[in-house]
């Protein structure tokens, strides 16, 4: 009996050795801390290793993490000086800095974040329009940074960065937005579309003028040229005249040739033929009914009867022409009311 009491004082001692030393060995992990607590008052900070601590008298508290840490806040209500509630999410970057300020100077330090957050988010944008809201987040994030870096100093936290992630404005207010972005995109439109018809126009403005100048710059050559081929040819024509010499017989015979042309018009019912040409044609048919002096060579050889017979002819319709003419400049003088006749050279 004896016995066996000693083994089981020896083995409650022994376990609350092991239970005693197991409890004065603490092992912190790195960038983790926990404060350590001597009859309920803050005695030290462990720090990451291994720590010794006295049983039963001095309690550890849980473990504070020395990392940045980032916390998502709900999106949260706010209205801008417009008066238009806009739901903004935003999203903290922190350290702890001092583990025995924020265990002890700050009941829930990450709450108290989160509401200083809020109510700074709300005072910054509230000083602000929509527009300049949605326009302004870099002023609005270092403000937030600099409201609450400032606060939680003495709660032995760091604020590092403070991001907006959305504003959502009221669903009336992003359909009006996309009828303003929608109508400004259909002005730029309609406007590069007017520049783009206006440089158009112009080009080919530009290249009709071009066009008109260089024809009419080839028309006044053509002209000039055509002027030019028409004043060499009656200047070679009248050098051939003069050189030539010829009598008024063949200059009616000419004039014959071209009536024939002169009444082949269709309004052509009514024409004049000077005087000077009716004595012309009596003297063609003269010359035609006169034997032509004959070469050497013809009076060698006696004319056929066939050549005679031509000759004879082209005398008889000389003279029907000249009758003819003459008939015809006395009825158009009798119809023109006795007109006085060409005087006579």
């Amino acid at each position: 009996m004896e016995t066996s009491a000693f083994l089981i004082a020896g083995l409650l001692v022994a376990l609350i050795a092991i239970f005693t030393v197991v409890r004065a060995v603490r092992i912190v992990p790195q960038a983790r801390a926990r404060n350590v607590e001597r009859l309920g008052r803050y005695h030290r900070t462990l720090n990451p290793g291994l720590n010794l601590v006295i049983p039963y008298i001095d309690r550890v508290r849980p473990v504070i993490d020395l990392r940045e840490q980032v916390v998502s806040f709900n999106p949260q209500p706010v209205i801008t000086e417009d008066n238009l509630v806009v739901e903004i999410d935003t999203v903290l970057y922190f350290q702890v800095t001092d583990p025995r300020a924020a265990f002890y100077e700050i009941a829930n330090f990450l709450q108290a974040v989160e509401q200083l957050t809020v109510t700074t988010l709300r005072n910054v944008v509230g000083s602000m329009d929509l527009e300049k809201t949605l326009t302004s987040r870099d002023t609005i994030n270092s403000q937030l940074r600099g409201v609450l870096d400032e606060a939680t100093g003495k709660w032995g936290l760091r604020v590092n960065r403070v991001e907006i992630k959305a504003i959502d404005p009221p669903q009336t207010i992003k359909d009006a937005m996309q009828k303003q972005m929608r109508a400004e995109r259909d002005k730029r439109a309609a406007i590069l579309g007017a520049e783009g018809q206006r440089q158009s126009q112009i080009l080919t403005a530009e290249g009709d003028k071009q066009a008109a100048v260089l024809r009419a710059e080839g028309n006044r050559t053509a002209a000039i040229l055509q002027a030019e081929g028409q004043s060499r040819a009656i200047d070679e024509v009248f050098q051939a005249v003069h050189r030539n010499d010829p009598d008024p017989k063949l200059l009616a015979y000419q004039y014959l040739q071209t009536l024939p042309q002169l009444a082949q018009g269709s309004g052509n019912n009514f024409w004049v033929i000077p005087s000077e040409i009716t004595a012309a044609l009596q003297g063609v048919s003269k010359a035609f009914s006169k034997e032509l002096p004959q070469s050497p060579a013809t009076r060698e050889k006696p004319a056929d009867d066939t050549d005679a017979q031509a000759a004879n002819d082209t005398a008889q319709a000389a003279e029907a022409a000249a009758e003819a003419v003459a008939d015809a400049a006395e009825v158009d003088g009798a119809a023109s009311g006795a007109l006085p006749s060409d005087p006579p050279r």
